[in-house]
């Protein structure tokens, strides 16, 4: 798809479900940073939501203030699934998994 603006062309290429896919990552990898994409933004936005600081947040979760900062910041290689789990269950909210066929989600 080609988008013109006055004398500017864009190329616009329609994203696939996965972003990471879109990136050029494995299958298997951009399904993991995926989850923790998604599993980081829902810790941020209950941080956000309750108006906490870094350090308010580090102190209820029991992390280290650094700890929050690069969660805030989205920097995503420094947690794995079971640790984001872990503050989630910290800050009181369940995760639900559904288990599909690679089948199902191609349809």
């Amino acid at each position: 798809m080609v988008l013109s603006q006055s004398s500017q062309t864009f190329d616009v290429t329609l994203a696939q479900d996965n972003i990471f896919t879109d990136l050029g990552f494995s299958e298997e990898e951009a399904v993991n940073l995926k989850i923790r994409a998604d599993l980081m933004l829902e810790l941020r936005s209950f941080i956000k939501a309750k108006g906490w600081t870094q350090k308010t947040a580090a102190s209820f979760l029991n992390e280290t203030q650094p700890r929050i900062s690069y969660l805030m910041n989205g920097d995503i290689n420094r947690f794995s699934v079971d640790k984001l789990l872990l503050l989630l269950s910290k800050a009181g909210m369940g995760v639900k998994f559904e288990i599909v066929s690679n089948s199902t989600l191609n349809r």
